[in-house]
Protein backbone atom coordinates (compact mmCIF):
# COMPACT_ATOMS: atom_id res chain seq x y z
CA UNK A 1 0.00 0.00 0.00
CA UNK A 2 1.07 3.64 -0.94
CA UNK A 3 1.46 6.17 1.06
CA UNK A 4 -0.87 9.40 -0.18
CA UNK A 5 -1.86 13.21 0.88
CA UNK A 6 -5.59 14.63 0.05
CA UNK A 7 -5.80 18.60 0.05
CA UNK A 8 -9.16 19.91 0.62
CA UNK A 9 -10.32 23.38 -0.10
CA UNK A 10 -13.68 23.24 1.74
CA UNK A 11 -16.13 26.60 1.16
CA UNK A 12 -16.50 28.73 3.50
CA UNK A 13 -20.12 29.69 3.04
CA UNK A 14 -20.82 26.43 5.04
CA UNK A 15 -21.32 25.61 9.08
CA UNK A 16 -19.22 23.97 11.43
CA UNK A 17 -21.39 20.77 10.64
CA UNK A 18 -21.24 21.19 6.85
CA UNK A 19 -17.55 21.35 7.04
CA UNK A 20 -17.52 18.07 9.28
CA UNK A 21 -19.65 16.26 7.05
CA UNK A 22 -17.47 17.07 3.73
CA UNK A 23 -14.57 15.95 5.32
CA UNK A 24 -16.29 12.66 6.76
CA UNK A 25 -17.84 12.04 2.41
CA UNK A 26 -13.97 11.87 1.60
CA UNK A 27 -13.04 10.03 4.26
CA UNK A 28 -15.29 7.63 3.39
CA UNK A 29 -14.61 7.39 -0.35
CA UNK A 30 -11.05 7.17 0.73
CA UNK A 31 -12.25 3.85 2.86
CA UNK A 32 -14.66 2.82 0.44
CA UNK A 33 -11.58 2.07 -2.37
CA UNK A 34 -9.32 0.32 0.22
CA UNK A 35 -7.86 2.93 1.92
CA UNK A 36 -6.88 3.94 5.33
CA UNK A 37 -6.91 7.02 6.73
CA UNK A 38 -4.07 7.92 9.24
CA UNK A 39 -4.37 11.51 10.18
CA UNK A 40 -6.36 14.42 9.74
CA UNK A 41 -5.23 17.71 9.70
CA UNK A 42 -7.13 21.13 10.22
CA UNK A 43 -5.71 24.09 9.07
CA UNK A 44 -9.49 26.07 9.45
CA UNK A 45 -10.26 28.96 7.73
CA UNK A 46 -7.57 30.75 5.10
CA UNK A 47 -7.52 33.67 3.16
CA UNK A 48 -7.27 31.99 -0.66
CA UNK A 49 -5.02 33.53 -3.11
CA UNK A 50 -7.66 34.45 -5.39
CA UNK A 51 -11.25 34.09 -5.48
CA UNK A 52 -12.73 30.69 -6.28
CA UNK A 53 -16.51 30.57 -7.16
CA UNK A 54 -16.96 34.03 -5.79
CA UNK A 55 -15.42 33.32 -2.49
CA UNK A 56 -12.21 34.64 -0.63
CA UNK A 57 -12.23 32.24 2.10
CA UNK A 58 -11.76 28.36 2.41
CA UNK A 59 -11.47 25.75 5.30
CA UNK A 60 -8.28 23.84 4.49
CA UNK A 61 -8.11 19.85 5.22
CA UNK A 62 -5.22 17.71 4.55
CA UNK A 63 -5.64 13.91 4.70
CA UNK A 64 -2.85 11.46 4.79
CA UNK A 65 -4.48 7.96 3.71
CA UNK A 66 -2.93 4.87 2.92
CA UNK A 67 -4.08 2.89 0.04
CA UNK A 68 -3.76 1.13 -3.15
CA UNK A 69 -2.02 2.36 -6.50
CA UNK A 70 -5.52 2.50 -7.98
CA UNK A 71 -7.48 4.29 -5.07
CA UNK A 72 -6.52 8.25 -6.08
CA UNK A 73 -8.10 7.90 -9.61
CA UNK A 74 -11.01 6.97 -8.00
CA UNK A 75 -11.02 9.00 -5.12
CA UNK A 76 -10.42 12.45 -7.42
CA UNK A 77 -13.22 11.39 -9.79
CA UNK A 78 -15.68 11.32 -6.84
CA UNK A 79 -14.32 14.48 -5.30
CA UNK A 80 -14.86 16.44 -8.49
CA UNK A 81 -18.56 16.10 -8.05
CA UNK A 82 -18.74 17.42 -4.53
CA UNK A 83 -20.58 20.67 -4.39
CA UNK A 84 -18.51 22.60 -1.23
CA UNK A 85 -15.04 21.31 -2.47
CA UNK A 86 -13.63 24.00 -4.17
CA UNK A 87 -10.34 22.46 -4.67
CA UNK A 88 -8.83 19.36 -4.53
CA UNK A 89 -5.14 17.38 -4.88
CA UNK A 90 -4.21 13.83 -3.93
CA UNK A 91 -0.21 13.81 -3.53
CA UNK A 92 1.68 10.14 -3.45
CA UNK A 93 4.55 10.21 -0.92
CA UNK A 94 7.71 8.22 -1.07
CA UNK A 95 9.48 6.51 1.33
CA UNK A 96 11.23 9.31 3.20
CA UNK A 97 7.54 11.44 3.47
CA UNK A 98 8.40 13.40 0.66
CA UNK A 99 6.14 13.99 -2.36
CA UNK A 100 6.70 12.57 -6.13
CA UNK A 101 5.98 14.92 -8.40
CA UNK A 102 6.22 12.16 -11.07
CA UNK A 103 6.81 8.56 -10.73
CA UNK A 104 10.40 7.41 -11.18
CA UNK A 105 11.35 4.73 -13.28
CA UNK A 106 13.46 1.99 -12.39
CA UNK A 107 17.13 1.97 -13.71
CA UNK A 108 16.64 -1.35 -15.86
CA UNK A 109 13.82 0.33 -17.79
CA UNK A 110 16.11 3.70 -18.14
CA UNK A 111 18.64 1.77 -19.67
CA UNK A 112 16.60 -0.20 -21.83
CA UNK A 113 15.10 2.98 -23.44
CA UNK A 114 18.47 4.38 -23.92
CA UNK A 115 19.45 1.46 -25.73
CA UNK A 116 17.21 1.32 -28.77
CA UNK A 117 17.90 5.49 -29.22
CA UNK A 118 21.85 5.04 -29.50
CA UNK A 119 21.28 2.16 -32.48
CA UNK A 120 18.38 4.15 -34.09
CA UNK A 121 20.81 6.61 -34.12
CA UNK A 122 23.30 4.73 -35.59
CA UNK A 123 20.71 3.30 -38.30
CA UNK A 124 19.86 6.49 -39.40
CA UNK A 125 23.08 7.82 -40.82
CA UNK A 126 23.52 5.63 -43.65
CA UNK A 127 19.77 6.63 -44.44
CA UNK A 128 20.78 10.03 -44.83
CA UNK A 129 24.05 9.63 -46.72
CA UNK A 130 21.81 8.07 -49.34
CA UNK A 131 19.26 10.68 -49.21
CA UNK A 132 22.43 13.52 -50.00
CA UNK A 133 23.47 11.18 -52.71
CA UNK A 134 20.24 11.39 -54.22
CA UNK A 135 19.55 15.05 -53.68
CA UNK A 136 21.85 16.07 -56.86
CA UNK A 137 20.31 13.86 -59.40
CA UNK A 138 16.56 14.81 -58.29
CA UNK A 139 17.99 18.63 -59.29
CA UNK A 140 19.54 17.91 -62.46
CA UNK A 141 16.22 16.12 -63.82
CA UNK A 142 14.31 19.18 -62.67
CA UNK A 143 16.93 22.09 -64.07
CA UNK A 144 16.60 19.82 -67.44
CA UNK A 145 12.89 20.82 -68.32
CA UNK A 146 13.43 24.15 -67.00
CA UNK A 147 15.90 25.28 -69.49
CA UNK A 148 14.10 24.08 -72.68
Amino acid sequence: MNKYELALVVSAKLDQAGVEAVVDNAKQLIERFGGQVTEVEEWGKRKLAYEIQKQKEAFYFFVQFEADATAPAEIEARMRIMENVLRYLVLCKDENDTFKVSPEKPQAEEEAEEAPAEEAAVEEAPAEAALDAEAPAEEATEEAPAEE
